[in-house]
């Protein structure tokens, strides 16, 4: 794995991180700080310009870009200051999503819509603008975070794990076709994550929200070291979240469409 703070110091690359100002996203941001990179980190609200400091502290320049993905002109907005920043985007994490969870005949339409929208197409379209820029120069790295319910379907959370699933093939894809080219695509697959998707997503009462959760700086070290190690993908963090993500591949998907609706469906803690 390269170690850009100790080859290059007086060259920092940059990474661009996606929903960096909490969770996984900002754990991923400190990973490439302290690993020598130079950041561009986006999200919507305010928050993002608080928590810069906290990369700054661990050597980086960075810049904040508040940007809402989930629609059309915001990622447009973030591609602009990409390129108003004069260096070329060595590293990329697409990590910016969201969830909502309940059932489907009951769940907003225009919620859940925009799930789409911030995990899918924001997704493709900022790899449209980035990618090309990155095999003109035959040389960078993609992250997306995907997750372990890519590999199953996601009664409750109907929509966000297919979703997932959809970022989880689109990386894959993307991979092969670049596999000669000196770009690498990775996929980040956690577990259920010590972050606030789940109370964000409406799943306060589910059992997968009380149950223990997987530590987001761990997630975010292992899928910093997949990225930089050109693995396809990586299932992180816990030993549970490696075993479930193992037996998914070879269950049938509606014994795991079963076992999903176990975890997920609300109430089902009491």
């Amino acid at each position: 794995m390269t170690d850009y703070a100790t080859t290059n110091p007086s060259a920092r690359p940059l990474a661009v991180v996606t929903g960096a100002s909490s969770g996984i996203g900002y754990e991923l941001a400190k990973q490439f700080a302290k690993n020598g990179f130079d950041l561009l980190v986006t999200s919507t609200g305010e928050r993002i310009d608080t928590v810069a400091a906290a990369f700054e502290q661990l050597g980086a320049t960075v810049t904040t870009v508040q940007a809402d993905l989930a629609n059309y002109e915001g990622v447009e907005s973030l591609y602009q200051q990409i390129q108003a920043s004069g260096k070329p985007v060595e590293a990329i994490a697409i990590n910016a999503g969201v969830g909502v969870g309940g059932p489907f005949i009951e769940t907003d339409l225009q919620a859940e819509l925009n799930v789409i929208e911030l995990n899918i197409a924001s997704s493709v379209h900022l790899a449209k603008r980035v990618v090309p820029d990155m095999v003109a120069r035959h040389q960078g790295r993609i992250l997306f975070t995907s997750s372990i319910v890519s590999q199953m379907p996601g009664p409750f959370q109907a929509v966000y794990a297919a979703s997932k699933s959809f970022v989880h093939s689109f990386s894959q894809a993307l991979r092969n076709e670049l596999k000669d080219s000196g770009v690498t695509v990775t996929a980040l697959m956690p577990g259920a994550t010590d972050t606030n998707f789940f109370d964000r997503a409406g799943l306060e009462d589910a059992k997968v929200n009380k149950a223990p959760k997987d530590d987001p700086a761990e997630v975010a070290r292992m899928g910093f070291e997949a990225l930089m190690d050109g693995k396809d993908s990586i299932l992180a963090e816990s030993l549970l979240t490696k075993v479930a993500g193992t037996v998914s591949k070879i269950l049938p998907d509606p014994l795991k469409a079963e076992l999903h609706r176990k975890i997920s469906e609300p109430g089902a803690d009491k």
